[in-house]
């Protein structure tokens, strides 16, 4: 468990939310603007509820309005375009590609006892923290597989079946975290041009290349898919939330991953509100959320304790996912 400097709440896990009704450290109200922090964040909706749940439980008196949540690509698209004039005070969950990019419009968080965390995980300039390490897998019901008489696939090539067509289901680079760390992984164990041609030829069995990581996913529990490229995590929580039969499996190339952060929007660290708030996100909130859902480590010595998380996941080669210009010159090239 995390050590904290200081703290005059209990523990406060708060993900894409308006906290109203907030009360100082004396127990007074303060004025309307310290009672209002506002946090983006990029997480899933399963990972959001239990949160907001948490918090209404904990705290019955504060009035808490969800907002909207965004997709990995409008959540940095919106950081970027507002700068430190954005709404949001605190951001989670945002990949760590776009935090390098945009961390100039963020606090400085070197104050903060930052010793739980994996050092090589925390940047240099102390303007982030991070938040999670996902992998992604190719996902599959069996069930639904062998009702249509098809194998499940063992390597990318296995994808290119067109008896699997209209049966796959991919994120879309553009939008996705996830699926850019799927065209990354590829790229560097085939080379540029083999991976788009690769991904050319992927396009004719694809359902649908999905907005949000989780999209996949979601057409498996539908019954839409009957294979996704998706995120390890949300494949586990539909196993075992909601008894979807589903199953992962890691190809040669290995698990393609990205790691996400947390940062303090720059001047919003001036209130002691929102310092408070950062303070308990990134130590209860985020030990719990690694705990209950996420437990790929971004802490020393994190246990994996989730039924059917996989425990040994051979992670593929991610150069280069956050460098900005191959980012930049991958993206241009993605026509879906």
């Amino acid at each position: 468990m995390l050590k904290r400097k200081s703290a005059c709440f209990g523990a406060f896990p708060v993900i894409a939310a308006l906290l109203c009704g907030l009360f100082s450290c004396n127990g007074s109200k303060a004025g309307q603007d310290d009672r209002r922090v506002v946090i983006y964040t990029s997480t899933e909706d399963f990972r959001t509820e239990h949160m907001e749940e948490l918090i209404k439980a904990k705290f019955p008196d504060y009035d808490i309005v969800p907002l909207e949540r965004l997709s990995t690509g409008n959540h940095a698209a919106r950081i970027k375009a507002e700068g430190a004039d954005t709404e949001a005070d605190i951001i989670l969950n945002l990949e760590t590609g776009y935090l390098d990019a945009l961390q100039d419009n963020f606090a400085d968080l070197s104050s903060y006892d930052l010793s739980a965390f994996l050092p090589e995980l925390v940047p240099a300039s102390k303007k982030y923290l991070p938040w999670d390490k996902s992998s992604g897998a190719i996902v599959f019901n069996r069930e639904k597989l062998d009702g249509l008489g098809l194998p499940v696939p063992a390597s990318y090539d296995d994808l290119l079946n067109p008896a699997y067509k209209g049966l796959v289901s991919m994120p879309n680079p553009k939008s996705s975290g996830t699926g850019y760390m799927f065209l990354v992984s590829l790229v560097n164990a085939w080379g540029e041009d083999a991976a788009f041609s690769y991904f050319d030829r992927l396009a004719d069995n694809i359902l649908q290349f999905t907005t949000s990581g989780s999209g996949p996913v979601n057409a498996l529990i539908q019954g839409e898919a009957a294979i996704g490229l998706g995120m390890t995590l949300t494949a586990v929580q539909a196993i075992n939330s909601r008894g979807i039969p589903l199953e992962m499996v890691f190809f040669g190339e290995g698990a393609p991953s990205i790691t996400t952060g947390m940062a303090i929007i720059k001047g919003k660290d001036s209130r002691p509100i929102v310092r408070e708030v950062f303070e308990f996100a990134m130590t209860t909130l985020a030990a719990e959320d690694k705990e209950l859902y996420c437990p790929e480590p971004i802490f020393k010595d994190q246990p994996n304790a989730i039924a059917n998380y996989p425990k040994s996941i051979p992670y593929a080669d991610m150069s280069g996912v956050y460098d900005q210009d191959l980012k930049a010159r991958l993206l241009e090239r993605w026509k879906y």
